[in-house]
């Protein structure tokens, strides 16, 4: 009892009352030795979820959306205007992504994130209501460039936990985007034209038939709105100690000197000759140009034709699979990569990740010679373990980024690595649908006939990627964290 009484003001001596960062880090010192604190994962979940859900719901149907709004002259054509629809979302958040982590530094974490959670309340409910190809790019633009919370997200996730849980708290991020890049399109594939599917609760000639994509983006909405309302209660990690710097805090609870943390600052003060970081917000980069490339590319391919290498899916089809990849991804994270990462460290079991998919990826056109039952179960555990090999090389690149700064540049530093991903994923989709169109027009062809080219051409990014991550290009912090890096 005495020794609780002597370490009470003690931590009051250290932080400051109305601060509400200190009140985060007085909590997190608190808690010392408990369990992983399940409410901070909650909250990490729900808003990044709200993120990415309406990022990739459109993927199932995009391919129907496009067509029936009579943009495309050819049906092979069809998925090069579905590009341009998915690069839209990226290329917006490329624009602004630095902005919004300038904002998250400077005004805090919480106002970006309950800001971006809105955006996609109501421009994606107005995606939904299109009615032309130009408003629907214009929706999606708008919906990227003003959701600025992915990069903050990521930062908050670090301030958030204590140094033992922070890669738990960083895999949450990066499983609860994946779980919603996969969710997103389930739904989408489930809810897109119910009239033509559940023609019993969805009349003929009503609201929905006249906007078959509408339900789809209200559902994403509609979750988004209750998240919304739950953010007002969540936590701000900034520290705001008035005119005194935020920086004395961290000075005296680490235990240095005045000079030394401005050294350190003065260190960290320009992000971009942070090689540490700026190394990994390249391969970072370059890994989620091969993520939304494959993304869009998968679901594109799964309902097109047999005679174009497709498998003939129906929008049900492809959320079936990608719900089992959900649920799977949700066991993994929660079960076996906080542990797989303590044992192997970030980096190295991302390393390992990258090298199996490469055989994995170039299986998918010998997959499409399947059918029936079998093809659903090969394709559905193909999926399982290509979402889990991305998420195990994302998160590792999350860690790295956010242990190279400290927190006073966190969420510039998060704003850098979007735009570089976001810029990337913008070219990604558009790519990917002209690679598509492109490798159908050659089913006949002699060498890498029809879908063998595209797979290809992933594994060209994703094996450029795995070569980024060894040494000399890939740099350390030679810190603390070094060693688990």
């Amino acid at each position: 009892m005495e020794e609780e009484n002597v370490k009470q003001p003690l931590l009051e001596n250290k932080y400051h009352k109305d601060c509400p960062g200190c009140k985060v880090d007085q909590a997190k010192e608190l808690s010392q030795g408990q369990g992983v604190p399940i409410k901070n994962l909650l909250i990490i979940w729900m808003v990044v979820l709200c993120a990415a859900l309406p990022i990739s719901s459109l993927f199932p149907f995009l391919y129907f959306m496009v067509r029936d709004l009579h943009i495309a002259k050819t049906e092979a054509d069809v998925s090069s205007y579905a590009g341009y629809v998915g690069s839209a979302y990226m290329f917006g958040r490329c624009l602004t992504s630095v902005l919004w982590g300038i904002i998250a530094d400077r005004y805090g974490r919480k106002p970006v994130l309950v800001i971006g959670v809105i955006t996609v309340v109501i421009f994606n409910t107005l995606f939904g209501l299109s009615t032309t190809f130009w408003m629907a790019l214009t929706m999606r633009f708008l919906l990227g460039s003003l959701n600025g919370l992915l990069g903050p997200v990521k930062a908050y996730a670090t301030e958030l936990f204590r140094e033992e849980h922070q890669a738990l708290g960083l895999s949450t991020v990066s499983a609860a985007w994946g779980i919603g890049l996969i969710i997103g399109p389930a739904l989408g594939g489930y809810l897109a034209q119910p009239v033509e599917k559940y023609p019993h609760i969805f009349p003929k000639n009503s609201f929905w038939d006249k906007f078959p994509y509408f339900l789809p983006c209200f559902a994403i909405s509609a979750v988004s709105f209750v998240v919304s309302i739950f953010c007002i209660w969540i936590p701000e990690t900034l520290h705001n100690h008035g005119n005194e710097s935020k920086d004395d805090a961290e000075a005296i609870e680490n235990g240095s000197s005045k000079a030394d943390r401005d050294e350190k600052i003065q260190k960290n003060e320009n992000l971009l000759l942070n090689w540490p970081l700026m190394s990994s917000v390249i391969v970072y980069s370059v890994f989620s140009l091969h993520d939304i490339a494959y993304q869009e590319i998968f679901s594109l391919w799964a309902v097109s034709s047999p005679r174009l290498g497709g498998l003939n899916f129906t929008t049900d089809d492809v959320g079936n699979v990608l719900s089992i990849s959900g649920f799977a991804l949700i066991i993994y994270q929660l079960s076996l990569y906080p542990s797989v990462e303590k044992i192997f460290g970030p980096i190295h079991i991302a390393r390992i990740s990258g090298i199996l998919s490469l055989p994995l990826l170039q299986s998918y056109p010998f997959i499409a010679l399947l059918s029936g039952l079998a093809l659903f179960i090969v394709i559905s555990i193909a999926s399982i373990l290509k979402n889990i090999l991305s998420l195990t090389i994302i998160t590792g690149l999350f860690l790295i980024q956010n242990r190279a700064v400290e927190q006073h540049q966190r969420g510039a530093a998060n704003g850098i690595s979007m735009t570089g991903m976001s810029l990337f994923k913008a070219i990604g989709p558009a790519a990917a649908g002209a690679v598509l169109t492109w490798s159908q027009k050659r089913m006949d062809a002699s060498f890498l006939p029809g879908t063998h080219m595209v797979f290809l051409a992933l594994n060209l990014v994703e094996g450029l990627g795995i070569l980024m991550m060894f040494k000399p290009f890939l740099g350390e912090k030679k810190e603390t964290h070094s060693s688990q890096i």
